[in-house]
């Protein structure tokens, strides 16, 4: 048995290759052999490795796992982890089967190419016994690499191959042992895992779902990406060359109403922005977008429950969503932008355009003015829908707004009725002026909860 302490890496193999009963195999693609290096460096590895490989040419890749998928893809690890499975219990199912728990390690990684223009990102993948003869069990993961060198990314790899093979035999008892031991030294400033999924009997408990809003509270994701229709997939295979509309809110009310609100709300300015894009074009993609920060500084942060509560009854109402680590707009610009070039539109309501403009960022040296050269670096524009005037003051209670008027017509506020004393109205009325903000016509029914 593990020590009870937490160990580092090396201790960790090295605790793998004198367990009798753990034994499998390594297929590593694309940076090198580093998970299965560990345990030849640590010693012991006779206990451990059944067998590596590197199938690093596309050809010999193809002949080993089979033609006709993205060579860093879900559809590739699978492919991996099928086939080296199958090899592992053929071989050895018989004469060590009754006294072993297998496992099957793989992974197909792009790590940063020399010319540092490609997006270093992989597929991890486990497949393993809790006991000899039992089950298989499953855990995929999307990575993305954060580390500005090839050789670094290599070593993250490696640190992060350990550590979920030591937690899939060792640390399953919660969910919360199963990341904490995962992130152990690499997640979050080195590694991103922004999907995660989970099979066999091992994990028939555990909430699919809540593991995804974990990943983004606890910071080993920017975004997780919550799909109406269909299994869940990082957030790259759901942005990736889509032009985009972003709904951010907080989506309290749950009912069914006001979810069909919402949805028609998201409706108006895809319609908007496929006029511009041309009715030729691909439809836009609409997201609502949530976040597992506070929604105002002074508030806590929501609780992983209450946010599956709101993603839940979006969902239900036909809403896919992006969840966030953080609330401010550029963020999810940022995040957005790694996948698409296409043109972005936030669809959002006065009260948070003139939260943006008041927010401190103190987090930003060039404060407002940094902040809003992210948000539009890249054809991005906000679609600004108006609110009831009533509805305008309830929302901005609490919010340091002073210096804001507004005219109404009809009882709503549109982004045009709006004026702010000067300097920062004169920054408000270039943004309009230039159409970075676009004020929107909307059904007069439609009261938003954003």
């Amino acid at each position: 048995m593990p020590s009870a302490q937490k160990l580092d890496t090396h201790h960790k193999a090295l605790t793998l290759n004198l367990d009798a009963c753990a034994f499998g195999s390594f297929a590593e693609i694309g940076a090198g052999q580093e998970v299965a290096h560990w345990f030849f460096l640590v010693g012991g590895a006779s206990g451990t490795v059944a067998k590596t490989i590197s199938a690093y040419d596309k050809e010999v890749s193809d002949d080993v796992y089979g033609s006709g998928s993205r060579y860093v893809s879900r559809q590739r690890l699978e492919a991996m982890l099928d086939k080296e499975w199958a090899q592992l219990l053929a071989q050895l199912g018989k004469t060590r089967g009754p006294q072993t728990r297998f496992f099957s390690f793989v992974d197909t990684v792009s790590t940063r190419n020399f010319a540092g223009t490609n997006d270093p990102h992989g597929w991890v993948g486990l497949r393993f016994q809790l006991q000899p003869g039992g089950p298989p069990n499953e855990v995929l993961l999307h990575i993305n690499m954060r580390d500005p060198a090839n050789v670094l990314q290599q070593e993250a790899i490696g640190i992060l191959g350990v550590n979920l093979i030591y937690t899939a035999f060792y640390e399953l008892q919660t969910e919360e042992s199963f990341l904490a031991g995962l992130a152990q030294d690499v997640v979050k400033e080195r590694i991103e895992i922004d999907y995660m999924d989970l099979r066999g009997p091992a994990f028939e408990n555990w909430d699919r779902r809540a593991l995804l809003a974990h990943l983004v509270s606890a910071g080993f994701a920017e975004a997780a990406f919550f799909p109406t229709k269909g299994p869940s997939v990082p957030p790259t295979e759901a942005l990736y060359k889509k032009a985009v509309v972003l709904a951010p809110g907080y989506f309290g009310h749950v009912d069914p109403d006001h979810s069909q609100v919402h949805m028609r709300l998201l409706a108006s300015p895809i319609q908007q922005l496929r006029r511009e894009l041309g009715e030729s074009k691909a439809a836009p993609a609409g997201l609502f977008c949530l976040t597992v920060a506070s929604f105002t500084p002074d508030e806590p942060a929501p609780e992983v429950p209450d946010l599956l509560s709101r993603i839940a009854a979006l969902l239900a109402a036909g809403g896919d969503v992006l969840l966030f680590r953080q609330r401010e707009l550029y963020h999810m610009t940022s995040l957005v932008n790694r996948y698409t070039q296409a043109p972005v539109r936030f669809v959002a309501g006065v009260s948070l355009i003139i939260r943006a403009f008041e927010d401190i960022y103190g987090n930003l040296e060039g404060r407002l003015l940094e902040a809003l050269s992210r948000l539009f670096a890249q054809n991005v524009r906000i679609y600004a829908y108006p609110m009831a005037a009533t509805e305008l003051r309830e929302r901005l209670k609490g919010v340091s707004a002073g210096g804001w008027e507004w005219s109404e017509t009809n009882g709503l506020v549109s982004a045009s009725q709006l004026r702010r004393a000067p300097p920062l109205g004169h920054l408000f009325a270039y943004l309009l002026a230039s159409n970075f903000l676009v004020p929107m016509q909307v059904l007069a029914s439609l009261k938003a909860d954003a």
